[in-house]
């Protein structure tokens, strides 16, 4: 399934939980599928925390899909064609150097070494 695909299916869903009606109790706006979006992937860290790896990796892809489908949905009300943008934002970032040397993230060992 592509992303357009996915989105029509999200898209589905949420029609048919009525989500998308001008009464909804959860109106699905940007700002509030912004703020879902935001709340869903700092879920994503509560399974990192303390850890290097997931403890429950069946729970961290359902948090991912979480986050998936607001950010299919974001781009969805916001008439924003995410695939194009993913593709645009790629073409850019091959463009750009990001200097490693200056970073403070330390790296975990590989395994190998």
């Amino acid at each position: 399934m592509d992303i357009k695909q996915l989105t029509e299916e999200m898209n589905r869903f949420v029609r048919s939980k009525g989500w998308y009606d001008e009464d909804s109790k959860p109106p699905q706006t940007p700002r509030n599928l912004a703020i879902s979006l935001a709340l869903e992937a700092a879920e994503i860290l509560e399974h990192f925390q303390w850890r290097e790896d997931a403890k429950d990796k069946e729970e961290l892809s359902s948090e991912l899909a979480d986050v998936a489908l607001y950010l299919l949905e974001l781009a969805s009300v916001t008439g924003i064609d995410l695939e194009e943008a993913i593709l645009k934002k790629l073409k850019m970032n091959k463009t750009r150097e990001w200097d490693v040397e200056e970073s403070n993230v330390e790296r975990p060992k590989s395994p190998d070494v």
